[in-house]
């Protein structure tokens, strides 16, 4: 996660951990157990989610969580999962030492220059070592597109998206960048999400307000913000209908990249 303006929300990003955690799970199932010397850094640590299963994976490597939310790194050092946790962008971090992995589990979409960025993450690498990622790529979707639809609507004094690109770059792009490097594993999964019903907001919305929306609500005021997320709400129900209990089948994609560089 990236990003001053205004920091995160440790609890609402978690309310749905679940659907949240799974792709960091199928991810690290794609990293060899055995890596070289070196730190093994979960890139965008955010709360420290992942931090249980690099443990239990790699007990005796340093295990260091970046981020740049205060908030975030507060919960990661509590969890006591990490021997270090650091605040830092990522998109000029630089480590003391070449690490054996960086893991970076939904981060990188909150940084910009992907053709500068990928290419810099895995020459930092160790010898032998491992660049994994996973990011959304969800931008051509309902969910997202319709934030940028409305909130230019409504506002167009301060939202033109006429000239903008996605930060996640398509496989074809990573795969170019980053297959002369090392041994690239790349694919892209669509999670079918259950999404339980809400009282108060359409079930993709509250999927969404605590992350893609964010960037959004964050430059709006109170009144206006309402008036977003009742529009909001009323497209999202024409795109992703709830069933008769309420819950919302909320399909999501996401591109994984598993890097080997040579030993």
């Amino acid at each position: 996660m990236s990003g001053k303006a205004a920091d995160w929300s440790p609890g609402a990003y978690q309310r749905f951990r679940g659907f949240r955690l799974r792709p960091a799970l199928d991810l690290l199932a794609q990293v060899p157990g055995k890596l070289p010397s070196g730190d093994v850094v979960d890139l965008g640590c955010g709360a420290g989610a992942v931090g249980a299963a690099l443990a239990e994976r790699y007990p005796r490597h340093r295990r260091i969580g970046l981020d740049a939310s205060p908030a975030m790194l507060a919960e990661a050092r509590a969890s006591g999962l990490y021997d270090a946790v650091e605040e830092a962008d990522i998109g000029h971090w630089q480590p003391g030492a070449a690490p054996a992995l960086i893991f970076s589990n939904a981060a990188l979409n909150w940084v910009a220059g992907h053709d500068r960025l990928l290419p810099r993450l895995a020459g930092l690498i160790a010898p032998g070592g491992v660049l994994a990622v996973q990011v959304p790529d969800q931008q051509a979707a309902p969910s997202h597109q319709l934030l940028r639809e409305i909130s230019t609507a409504l506002f167009p004094d301060r939202f033109d998206w006429t000239n903008w690109t996605p930060e996640v770059l398509p496989a074809e792009r990573v795969d170019t960048l980053l297959a002369p490097l090392g041994a690239l594993t790349l694919w892209r999964t669509i999670y079918y999400q259950k999404l339980p019903p809400q009282t108060a907001a359409h079930p993709v919305r509250a999927f969404t307000e605590s992350t893609a929306a964010r960037p959004i609500l964050a430059r709006l005021e109170p009144a206006e913000r309402e008036a977003f997320l009742a529009a909001y709400d009323a497209r999202l129900g024409a795109a992703y209908p709830a069933g008769p209990d309420g819950a919302v089948l909320f399909p999501f994609a996401r591109l994984f990249f598993v890097l080997h560089r040579p030993g």
